[in-house]
């Protein structure tokens, strides 16, 4: 009999993700061990150092990545230049969006809810608020979604890739329910979350199943030339990429899997939201991308005209149904279904133009969409955080700093010149024009001004209308709250204005080692 044999293992190829993996199990060992009182900053520099670690070999392995160099773990992970691009931003983005964890301890867990606890409310609900002022678990939950994610945008095979999906979705939906004992909405988007995520998830797993009897491999390398060759029964590939894509535009919030998105968004803490938005949004982007450009690249001409028509769909229902919302949040969250076709429409496009400008559109509404849940975290009266549209109404004279900052984030979601959302959307719809698509390219140009309204809607509120008694105020923010929304709203700004750093990079990362 054979020896075993493992495989091949470059470290200094997975340091990133084990950076992440190990901190992330220290996290869990912190939890255990450390007092109460000491957990919040120690699991927050553990955090911002495994990330700066990771960050460190991300940059250092990227003027270093050969295709002979690419593979490890036996083939089953890919480090390409696009692999490392994505794990850069994911990198990136996670640094931000858990600074949003650490000020706040989520949505329960910060200065602001303490002295309200004080204020407002029970006895017994102040001292229930006082014992969740220790959730410091997110920490190690976040790390663990994030390492995840970055095996998952570098997954070079079917199964590597389904292991890597859970990893990253299972801390989440533990995540999204962090604030049950403060409001039952955040125990019914953790639970409508799991139960979507694990159909999502089988679907999946049936299309693994289904790709593998065509292909006898779930490698895609070895999918692509058994695609190519076409002597297997075609149904069955065709039928596995449907599949597997159902699995794939449930994480983007593509419709008409996007049911989960404004529950979700709506009900999960607010920081969990930011990261949510960001972060998973550049995962499963990058997963659909390696999925349908490196082992279905052959059959282009057979998802083209039906991902064209979902994300026709999903910019149409995205951008509909934000006019009707009177939350912010769940108004965020239809405009990120809008923004998911947005970007499917530069996946459509292909060739490495479409793969530039979805790699420039994820990062750039990454940042905005950060700043945009920061700064909504900040509106909060004694009751918490003030969503409601209608409370909104004034903002511009009880705080013009903080109006202005979220009138210039809405005008980025809008498409404004000067804006990262601006040259997002001109990338995607010119890589379409240029790829043969300028019916979705019409059909955007529409949806965004329709997308327009609501944004514009809550600009007029804040500075055209008189504060009431029952407009909030602004919670001074501390240091890390500060910070994050200072390095989002710069981050639309210079992208806006000069975007081509970004671009170049995202240029010569488009580009898929097979």
């Amino acid at each position: 009999m054979d020896k075993l044999k493992l495989p091949d293992m470059d470290y200094v190829a997975l340091l990133p993700m084990l950076a992440l993996f190990v901190a992330a199990c220290l996290g869990v060992i912190i939890e255990a061990l450390v007092p109460r009182r000491f957990r919040n900053i120690i699991q927050l520099v553990l955090s911002i150092v495994a990330l700066a670690v990771a960050m460190f070999f991300v940059v250092k392995q990227s003027g270093e990545v050969v295709a002979s160099k690419a593979l490890t773990a036996g083939g089953a992970i890919m480090i390409d230049h696009a692999a490392l691009f994505l794990q850069g931003a994911l990198i990136v983005l996670g640094f931000v969006a858990l600074l949003l964890f650490g000020e706040r301890s989520l949505e329960f867990g910060g200065p602001f809810v303490a002295q309200a606890a004080v204020t407002v409310g029970s006895e017994r609900d102040r001292e229930q608020t006082g014992r969740e002022l220790g959730s410091t678990e997110t920490f190690p939950l976040a790390l663990f979604s994030l390492s995840g994610m970055l095996l998952f945008v570098s997954a070079n095979d079917l199964l590597t890739m389904f292991v890597a999906l859970e990893v990253f979705s299972l801390p989440l939906y533990l995540l999204c329910a962090l604030a049950r004992r403060k409001r039952l909405l955040s125990q019914e988007s953790a639970l409508k979350y799991f139960l979507l995520g694990a159909y999502a998830s089988a679907f999946f797993l049936f299309g693994v199943a289904m790709v593998y009897g065509f292909a006898k491999a779930v490698d895609f390398k070895a999918i692509h030339a058994e695609a190519l060759l076409g002597e297997g029964n075609s149904l069955l590939l065709i039928i596995g990429l449907a599949l597997l894509a159902i699995g794939l535009l449930f994480k983007v919030a593509a419709a008409p899997f996007h049911v989960w998105t404004p529950d979700v968004y709506q009900g999960a803490p607010t920081p969990v939201t930011a990261f949510m938005a960001s972060c998973t949004k550049v995962a499963a982007f990058g997963g659909l991308l390696r999925v349908l450009y490196v082992g279905f690249d052959g059959l282009g001409w057979q998802f083209t005209p039906v991902l064209g028509a979902i994300a026709a769909l999903t910019v149409l229902v995205g951008s509909i149904l934000a006019v009707t919302q009177t939350d912010l949040k769940r108004l965020l969250a239809y405009s990120s279904v809008a923004n998911a076709g947005y970007i499917l429409i530069g996946v459509i496009a292909g060739q490495q133009l479409g793969l530039t400008s979805v790699l420039f559109y994820l990062v750039a509404y990454g940042f905005t969409v950060i700043a945009a849940f920061a700064l909504i975290s900040l509106v909060r009266d004694a009751d918490g955080e003030a969503t409601h549209l209608s409370r909104w109404a004034g903002l511009g004279a009880r705080s013009p700093l903080y109006a202005g900052i979220f009138t210039f984030i809405l005008l980025a979601f809008a498409g404004i010149p000067l804006t990262s959302g601006f040259i997002a959307k001109l990338s995607v719809f010119g890589a379409a024009i240029d790829g043969g698509q300028t019916w979705l390219v019409i059909i955007g140009v529409i949806t965004s001004i329709i997308l327009a309204f609501p944004y514009l809607r809550v600009v007029v509120m804040m500075w055209l209308s008189e504060p009431g008694e029952s407009t909030p105020s602004v919670s001074i923010p501390g240091g890390l709250t500060s910070t994050a929304l200072g390095i989002g709203t710069l981050a639309t700004l210079v992208f806006g204005v000069v975007p081509g750093p970004l671009l170049d990079l995202a240029e010569k990362a488009s580009s898929f080692v097979r």
